[in-house]
């Protein structure tokens, strides 16, 4: 691996390009929250609502496929996921592919579109994706992985590059996978405390947490990497986050400080709660209130393009531990638009 970066450090000016960016990974205050991309969850509409009630330290979009943006047809359909608001700021894009040629017009499109940073998925378990060699495929091939992380580089080097991936694919592998990402020109690594078999199956495996930080190499020693990792734009090391099972704030920051991360990423804690990185849940008139509004923007917004029903996986959380939360779910789930939620909503208070 090493060779590998010193083949491309001395053949090539891309790392050199690539160091002089502004890496605003560096400049984030610590610890690092971090809301996570998912799909059909994360949409800009949804990060404007959370930009708006209690701002993460940095916001990403849902994954899109590079095969798709590299596509003109794919391109004009996938654009919706990669818009963006300057509330939103900053923000990253996250692609998936397996093909280095289309993860650099992917890299490209993201860069000409004025994202802050890119991140590239390695830990989706889809099986159409990993079928497309991106995602969870990549833990299993090594090669592959630098070649889609050298296009990357490549096509957008005024950008920052992270890496979002697991464990392992069928078992835990801290040395042969998470430590061999740490050897790569990125600036950011979040890990999902899981591998690819476990799925969501088991609890994330904190416990190993505290051991990503010992994966670091140390570039100071060096004399032919450190420049990989100096400048006040680059940063030192990668920032290492983390992510699986975090209920909130408090339950973030304890696990960051035990285990020596710069950030965790949150996920599944947003649904129904548009306010964690703010002040927390309001009372029920104001959810209720937030709840119509996400209904609007969602409807203005993809009206013709995303179909309403998406909304619905949003209303059962909304209103967990209301008084009469399984009528009103029921009733919510009926809705497709707008006004109808608000009919819903005000028949309960």
């Amino acid at each position: 691996m090493v060779s590998y970066l010193l083949d491309l450090l001395m053949n090539s000016n891309i790392l050199q390009n690539y160091r002089m960016i502004k890496n605003f990974w560096g400049k984030l205050e610590r610890p690092i929250l971090a809301l996570a991309p998912m799909a059909d969850v994360t949409d800009s509409v949804f990060r404007g609502l959370v930009a708006e009630l209690g701002r993460p330290s940095v916001m990403f979009t849902e994954f899109v496929a590079a095969d798709g943006l590299a596509h003109p047809v794919g391109r004009k359909r996938l654009l919706v996921d990669l818009k963006y608001s300057e509330i939103e700021r900053p923000i990253v894009a996250q692609i998936w592919g397996g093909c280095p040629e289309n993860i650099k017009i992917a890299a490209r499109l993201v860069q000409d579109l004025g994202f802050d940073g890119l991140d590239i998925n390695m830990g989706c378990p889809d099986k159409g994706v990993e079928k497309q060699k991106g995602g969870a495929y990549l833990i299993q091939d090594l090669d592959l992985t630098k070649q889609v992380i050298e296009a990357a580089l490549e096509s957008a080097p005024d950008l920052p590059l992270s890496i979002k991936t697991r464990l392992g694919y069928n078992s835990i592998e801290l040395d042969s996978w998470i430590g061999e990402l740490l050897k790569l020109p990125i600036v950011a690594l979040t890990v999902h405390l899981r591998t690819r078999k476990e799925m969501s199956k088991v609890p994330a495996h904190w416990e190993l947490a505290s051991r990503l930080r010992d994966l670091v190499p140390n570039f100071s020693s060096s004399p032919s990497l450190r420049g990989l990792r100096r400048g006040e734009n680059f940063g030192q090391i990668p920032s290492l986050l983390a992510n699986g099972d975090i209920e909130n704030l408090d339950d973030a920051r304890e696990k960051v400080n035990k285990n020596n991360l710069d950030g965790v990423m949150l996920g599944r804690a947003i649904f129904g709660n548009p306010w964690l990185f703010g002040n927390g849940k309001p009372d029920w008139p104001e959810v209720f209130k937030i709840m119509i509004e996400h209904s609007r923007r969602f409807e203005v917004e993809y009206r013709g393009i995303k179909s309403f029903t998406i909304m619905r996986k949003f209303f059962g959380a909304y209103v967990a531990g209301y008084p009469r939360a399984s009528d009103l779910k029921s009733a919510l789930m009926l809705a497709t638009n707008a006004t109808d939620v608000e009919v819903a909503l005000e028949a309960f208070k």
